[in-house]
């Protein structure tokens, strides 16, 4: 017999234990923000029925200082209801009280803070490094988290790579001066929202939220990762040492033990099915001109696991919930940009909306859409495009994978015509289809695959390769965790596999890879030659906002440059199989004038004619006259 999705899922169906205890979202709110409109949801064992029906004028009605109510929504939940709030431009900051007959609700209105726009919400720009890791993963500063009680999962088990292993916000405050000394100017944590589930059975495995994947409560940071409170310690820490923070949303979906999953406000809160669907992924069939309702439907509404349901986001009430939830932890935490998971699998309409209502109230906040394609095209559709496409996405930039699986392909030396360093060539080629392909982060590896040391058979000098292409091509480099000190390992049964403790985050660990004393000499030589690299681009104006010259690649020979009037590099690499001298003469544009090459990682400066590159060599070369 088929599980009924008619409504949720059979066994979400009896919420037994409904807390008494009320419930507010957003738990507080800001005063001096130019949206003054704030729908608050109120959950409650049948505040519905408590609180009195009303007659509101065009007005509204003056509820406390600086607030006026303009509506009270009831929906098919007694336990909800919805109140549209106007907050006046000149309300202070302080603790309300709203009366609704024998219903009291307090609610706090804090200051939106002085700092937005000068120390923190900056933006993450081609300036950047970004360096992305699994909290959970990185570094333990704080066993007192470890274990939160009354949490459904209360395991924390490092020799179980299913389970919570205990690192923790404290854990990456403590190594900010690693993040400087590698040249890293923005983190990216996976979610830091809580994650209050139960062990999830998946692929065979009982496995723990220690990615952060599975929401239950958005206005609460996981306390296991340090709260709210750690959160907010963290974000001020890293602005003081010059290092952005970058929050990973998610739109698509929420854990099955959500309190909205748990206790549906209405029928439509999710995207409901007779029996369970998943998505095609299938991007295309969004901008096909042939594509069906049918197939659009599928891979917007399905459902990624049975313990993962999908968010109706064309809800009014859903997307004023998640639209907020974004404001509220940018002003909260001081956020400079969202990277936006399964961004392809959300309502577009929505996307805009939420993206849209961000940039009005912090003009230089950055928004990545995350959308794993297909094609060149795939990825321009999701951001700020030249397309004649029948939707118009907003986002400031993607997470680019197809220059992603370029770099791969080119590191492990693949020959043909479309292939190895021809991929990265044909990928730059299309860039004519963004409308600031500079916006785009570009990465070779990420907590979903292998990791890309393993990736090019642990071979040094194609690692080498990619850390020069990664640094230098345009775009937004993102590193994942690790890759500085050559961790390794492939997906072969498990994500769980490229998630492993970084070595030294924990005080048990045997070896310390964040000091030069702990690294091997292979891992020293790793670690020394990206941070050069990484100081080396943080100065120069063309790496960060120069233009790009490619030419055609010849015998697995690529070289390209990024230049402005007070700079000129040349990268350069050799992924045949021979020795290569270039013919300068065909490099003339770029070239012409200068007579010397600076290898910016190195310093030693030799003359450009004689020049010769030996195969799996690449540099990356700063021009001098």
């Amino acid at each position: 017999m088929k599980k009924a999705f008619a409504f949720v899922l059979c066994y979400f169906i009896v919420f037994a234990c409904i807390a008494q205890e009320m419930h507010l979202y957003p738990s507080n709110w800001f005063t001096g923000l130019k949206n003054s409109k704030l729908q608050l949801i109120v959950h409650q064992e049948g505040i519905a029925n408590k609180i009195p029906m009303y007659k509101l004028s065009a007005a509204g009605m003056k509820l406390a200082d600086g607030v006026t109510l303009k509506m009270v929504h009831r929906v098919e939940n007694p336990n909800y209801v919805f109140l549209d709030l106007v907050i006046d431009k000149n309300a202070k900051p302080g603790m309300r009280t709203f009366n609704f007959g024998p219903v009291q609700i307090k609610y706090e209105l804090k200051a939106k803070h002085s700092g937005n726009g000068k120390t923190r919400v900056l933006g993450v720009t081609s300036k950047d490094f970004i360096y992305l890791m699994i909290p959970d993963r990185f570094a333990n500063g704080d066993p007192s988290n470890d274990i939160v009680k009354g949490y459904r999962d209360e395991t924390v088990d490092r020799s179980n790579k299913f389970s919570r292993h205990g690192g923790d916000f404290k854990g990456v405050e403590d190594h900010l001066d690693y993040f400087n000394q590698l040249g890293v100017t923005a983190i990216w944590m996976t979610p830091v929202i809580e994650n209050n589930v139960s062990l999830m059975h998946e692929w065979g495995n009982n496995v723990a939220g220690y990615h952060g994947y599975w929401f239950t409560d958005h206005y609460e940071v996981d306390k296991r990762l340090g709260g709210n409170d750690g959160y907010r310690q963290l974000s001020d820490a890293a602005h003081k040492k010059g290092i952005k923070i970058i929050q990973d949303a998610v739109y698509n979906h929420v854990s099955k033990e959500h309190w909205s999953v748990l206790d549906p406000p209405s029928s439509d809160w999710l995207n409901n099915w007779p029996a369970f669907t998943t998505p095609h992924h299938r991007e295309e069939v969004l901008f096909d001109p042939y594509s069906s309702a049918h197939d659009k439907k599928i891979m917007l509404d399905g459902w990624f696991t049975d313990h993962l349901p999908d968010l109706n986001q064309r809800n009014p009430f859903v997307a004023n919930f998640l639209i907020q939830h974004a404001i509220w932890s940018t002003e909260m935490f001081g956020i400079d940009g969202w990277r936006v998971d399964t961004y392809k699998y959300c309502d577009e309409q929505f996307l805009n909306n939420v993206n849209n209502a961000l940039y009005a109230e912090f003009p230089g906040i950055t928004v990545f859409g995350e959308a794993w394609v297909n094609s060149v095209v795939g990825n321009a559709y999701f951001t700020k495009n030249n397309l004649n496409a029948p939707f118009s996405h907003n986002a400031n930039g993607v997470i680019d994978f197809q220059s992603c699986f370029a770099m791969l392909s080119a590191m492990n030396l693949s020959k043909g015509w479309t292939e190895g360093v021809n991929k990265i060539y044909m990928t730059l080629s299309q860039d004519l289809v963004y409308k600031n392909p500079m916006n785009n982060c570009i990465f070779m590896d990420n907590h979903d695959m292998d990791r890309v040391f393993s990736v090019v058979g642990e071979d040094w000098d194609k690692l080498k390769m990619g850390f020069n292409w990664l640094m230098t091509l345009r775009g937004i480099p993102q590193l994942y965790y690790g890759t500085e000190v050559l961790m390794k390992n492939m997906k072969t049964t498990t994500d769980a596999m490229v998630r492993e403790d970084f070595p030294g985050g924990w005080k048990e660990d045997a070896v310390n890879k964040f000091t030069d004393a702990g690294r091997t000499a292979p891992e020293k030589e790793a670690f020394n030659y990206l941070s050069a690299l990484a100081r080396f681009r943080k100065t120069s104006s063309a790496l960060t906002s120069g233009k790009t010259m490619q030419f055609v690649p010849k015998d697995g020979n690529y070289i390209y440059f990024r230049y402005d009037a007070k700079q000129t590099v040349m990268v350069i690499a050799n992924t045949g199989d021979k020795p290569a001298k270039p013919d300068w003469s065909v490099y003339q544009e770029r070239t012409g004038g200068f007579s010397r090459i600076k290898n910016v990682v190195t310093g030693e400066v030799k003359p450009l004619e004689g020049f010769e590159i030996k195969p799996k060599e690449s540099f990356v070369f700063e021009l001098i006259k």
